[in-house]
This record gives C-alpha cells, sequence and structure tokens, in this order.
C-alpha cells in the first residue's frame, strides 16, 4: 500500500510507516493537482494545509484512510470521507500539554505586561527605563485568581493542570464532559484531583481569565452578549480556532476596557489576521503555533502513523 505524506512528518513517523511495509511518498501535490494524483494512494496524511473534499475524494477510489496530523479537522470532510467508508484520523493526544503552555504562557505574559514590555525596552529602555518601570510595575500574581476553561477536553483538562500547580482555581465547562480526574505535578508523585464542570454562564460571571480550548461551531461563543455577562477586567486567551470569539465584539471590550487584556494564537482571518488586533497595545500574539514545539511534532508524527497503521492493517 501506498502512502502520500502531503504536509510533511517527522521522521519517527515515516520510520514507523516505513518499518510496518507501507511505501511512504514525501513528495508534496499542489492542491491544484491532487484530484488527478490521488488516486494513486491508499492513504493521505496531511496538516492544515491541504483540504480534502468531496471533489478530492470522489477522484480516490482506492482512498482507505485519510490521517490529519494535529485535532482540528476543518480541512477534511469528514462525513462524506466516512460515507464512502473512509477512515478518517487525528492525533487529539499529541500536542495538548504544547497548546496548553502557550495558553498559559499568554496569561504569564499580560499578567506581567512582558509583550508591551518587550516592544518597547528595545526603543526606549535606556532613555526612559524610569518610566517604563512604572508603567509596568502593576502586574498580577496568578495565585488565587480564577481561570475560565471553556472546553473541558484534553487541551482543556491540560490547561487545568497547569493552572491548578500554578496555585489558580479552576472553573471549566463541557456540554459533554462531567468530570475529569487530573494529575497534578508530575503524574510519578502520584497526586490527582477530581474536577467537576460547571454552566457556562457561571465562567463568564466568575472567571478573572477565559480560555478557549473548543473546536470551531459555526458561530462564534464570545461574542458582546458573552463579553457583558463576564467580570470587568478580565482577560481573553484564544489558543484553539479563530471563529470562536468575535473579533470586532472583541475589540469594542477592548476599547471599553471590559477586557483588560486578550491573548490569541488564532484568527478569524488567518493568515491575514485583522491589523487592528496585531497592532492593539493590550494584545499578546503569536502565529498559530500551539502546537509548534519539538516535543509535540515528535508525538504528532508517531501518534499518526501508529494510527495509520493500525487503520490500514484491517484493509491488507
Amino acid at each position: 500500500m501506498k502512502i502520500l505524506i502531503n504536509d510533511g512528518i517527522e521522521p519517527i513517523g515515516k520510520e514507523l510507516l516505513e518499518n510496518a511495509g507501507f511505501t511512504v511518498d514525501m513528495n508534496k501535490i499542489d492542491q491544484s493537482q491532487l484530484i488527478d494524483r490521488l488516486h494513486e494512494y491508499d492513504a493521505i496524511c496531511v496538516r492544515s494545509a491541504t483540504k480534502i473534499n468531496k471533489e478530492v475524494i470522489d477522484a480516490a477510489p482506492n482512498l482507505k484512510v485519510i490521517g490529519r496530523g494535529g485535532v482540528g479537522l476543518d480541512n477534511i470532510d469528514v462525513k462524506y470521507a466516512q460515507a464512502q467508508g473512509i477512515t478518517v484520523i487525528n492525533t487529539p493526544e499529541a500536542s495538548s500539554r504544547s497548546v496548553a503552555e502557550l495558553a498559559m504562557g499568554h496569561i504569564l505574559t499580560l499578567a506581567r505586561f512582558l509583550h508591551q514590555s518587550n516592544r518597547q525596552m528595545p526603543t526606549i529602555g535606556d532613555s526612559h527605563f524610569n518610566q517604563l518601570k512604572k508603567s509596568f510595575g502593576g502586574g498580577l500574581e496568578l495565585e488565587g485568581k480564577t481561570l475560565g476553561i471553556i472546553g473541558f477536553g484534553r487541551i482543556g483538562q491540560e490547561m487545568a493542570r497547569c493552572a491548578l500547580g500554578m496555585g489558580m482555581n479552576v472553573l471549566a465547562t463541557d456540554p459533554y464532559i462531567a468530570k475529569a480526574t487530573l494529575a497534578i505535578g508530575p503524574v510519578g508523585l502520584g497526586m490527582y484531583v477530581d474536577l467537576s464542570t460547571v454552566d457556562f454562564n457561571d465562567v463568564l460571571e466568575d472567571a478573572d481569565i477565559i480560555s478557549l480550548h473548543t473546536p470551531s461551531i459555526g458561530k462564534p461563543i464570545l461574542d458582546q452578549s458573552a463579553f457583558d455577562a463576564m467580570k470587568d477586567g478580565v482577560i481573553i486567551i484564544n489558543c484553539s480556532r479563530g471563529d470562536v470569539i468575535h473579533e470586532a465584539d472583541l475589540l469594542a471590550a477592548l476599547e471599553s476596557g471590559k477586557v483588560a487584556a486578550a491573548g490569541l494564537d488564532v484568527y478569524q482571518n488567518e493568515p491575514s489576521p485583522n491589523k487592528d488586533l496585531l497592532t492593539h497595545p493590550r494584545v499578546s500574539l503569536s502565529p498559530h503555533i500551539g502546537a509548534a514545539t519539538l516535543e509535540a511534532q515528535e508525538k504528532i508524527g508517531a501518534e499518526l502513523a501508529t494510527k495509520v497503521i493500525q487503520a490500514l492493517s484491517g484493509n491488507k
């Protein structure tokens, strides 16, 4: 069987696939040519760049497996693929810690004004040092603050572990998860806590910081009505999907002071985010790098290869 790795994979993934007896093609096929070429393969592995829609699927009668390295499946017509008997897999476990740590990084950055300090110190730090010291001297400690987590799947639970380890209170909400058991600190210590989820509105009303860890649902989760229900001076973090926040409403909430600051890794109009967000002084920014750590990429490659092997083995 032949597997097309169209958006790259870590060496460990290629090695696992080849050791299992599969032919692995690492030569990327352009999206415009995929319809004419995908029939040559039994499986395709993608990231976010390659789109697998109905037309592509119809042109690939030999396709048995579509693998997505990452969590989201927005670029794959999952329902149609499954209706054609094609197995669709992703790697939800591999990048959970990396995304959670980035979200926590944004929180720490905003709590201590590091985003602003890092912008201004290189330009006026030598001439206005004392002024900057005064401007950025009113930061926050996270211990005792309440973190609201919207979406309590693997990434949301990793976020809770990070927050609890720092002494924060955690309120999590998820329509499908009632309770989770979390390891606090290294698993070897044997320290666990059970955390039950709460109502969505409780998170909005009681959290000092709110972090989103949900898939796209076709409409914003946080819009003006949600911001109105929050505490004054709340901090918003989004390392999930750009469309879960209404960006115009977020900007308005930043301008009014309802939202004190925001940390964003994802945007509605990627790869051309709203310039007003990019230049806002109270927004910490990163370019959709939640899963972009060496450790996460290794884990993604290994998990993706393992699942593809399992799925194709049943089709031999």
